[in-house]
């Protein structure tokens, strides 16, 4: 895990701007279902989030804070990708197999299109 060097705001947005980067990355590692490079971008977001972690928040400026946002919902877009994704696998993995699905996260919408 990375270290923080994080000392000034001209560094946090710096690590924060990377951060956008990666999780650019992994939107289009997503797209192309390119396990690879999902699995580096996992790794490099881990990185970051080490060197985030010890962050004086009196660094957090109003550009850190924008910046802050913008990865909050790219991460958001990307965990919602990353369930679709999932699901489909899962509802599909299921048809193969004829057997009824392990975990349902709404078993009232199941019961209702089986009915």
């Amino acid at each position: 895990m990375a270290t923080s060097t994080v000392a000034r705001p001209s560094d946090l947005r710096e690590t924060l701007r990377q951060m956008l980067a990666v999780l650019q990355q992994e939107r289009h590692a997503l797209a192309g279902l390119d396990l690879d490079m999902i699995m580096g971008c996992a790794s490099n977001k881990a990185d970051l989030c080490g060197t985030l972690a010890d962050v004086d928040q009196t660094l957090v400026d109003e550009e850190c804070r924008g910046l802050l946002e913008a990865a909050r919902r790219q991460n958001e877009a990307n965990r919602k990708v990353r369930n679709l994704i999932a699901a489909n696998v899962s509802a599909r993995l299921d048809a193969l197999s004829g057997s009824a699905p392990l975990y349902r996260a709404n078993p009232q919408v199941h019961r209702l299109r089986t009915a």
